[in-house]
């Protein structure tokens, strides 16, 4: 087994963010050897299963940073209203600085490469599994948060697209209702 060192770890980060800003067939492996600064054979040594593995594990790992940070958010605040506003608005402030590049760090690739391999559709689908889990856990309701975290991931593809954050304010404001609370 080849030894996990910094030089793996830059190259999962390096492609989950291209992978995030541009797809999946529009990122060359080149060009994440050059802009994870890696020599030219570490990639294959890594991921001796090429492009689909190093997807697949970019995938998973933008996939548990997004969780983490959205359990971190929930947990931080009881109220299910304000905390998902709260996630919305750490959400934005990515967009933001992303100048809009980054929206959900797993839609691009589901919606690029998800269809045409099934180890890409999996590790999408289990990344949005890992954040339905979350927010169910922070709603109280499994069919609820299916609802909450589409309309959190539809916010992020037309914010993303318009380039402003109005989608993700309209939702938030709509929170409320949305879990039953008016006027939250």
């Amino acid at each position: 087994m080849p030894k996990r060192t910094d030089t793996r770890q830059r190259m999962l980060r390096t492609a989950a963010e291209l992978f995030r800003s541009q797809g999946y067939h529009a990122t060359g492996l080149n060009q994440v050897l050059t802009e994870g600064a890696a020599p030219k054979g570490s990639l294959y040594f890594h991921f001796p299963g090429g492009k689909e593995q190093l997807a697949v594990e970019a995938v998973a790992l933008a996939g548990n940073d997004l969780r983490d940070a959205l359990a971190a958010v929930l947990a931080a605040e009881p109220d299910p209203v304000k905390a998902l506003s709260q996630a919305l608005e750490l959400l934005g402030a990515d967009l933001l600085a992303s100048d809009f590049r980054r929206g959900c760090p797993i839609a691009t690739v589901a919606l690029d490469a998800a269809a045409d391999s099934e180890p890409i559709r999996s590790a999408c689908e289990q990344a949005y599994s890992s954040w339905h889990t979350v927010i169910a856990a922070h709603v109280g309701d499994q069919d609820l948060a299916t609802v909450v975290l589409a309309a959190i991931e539809g916010a992020l593809l037309l914010a993303r697209t318009r380039r402003s954050l109005t989608p993700l304010h309209t939702v938030g404001a709509h929170l409320g209702v949305l879990l039953g609370r008016p006027g939250s």
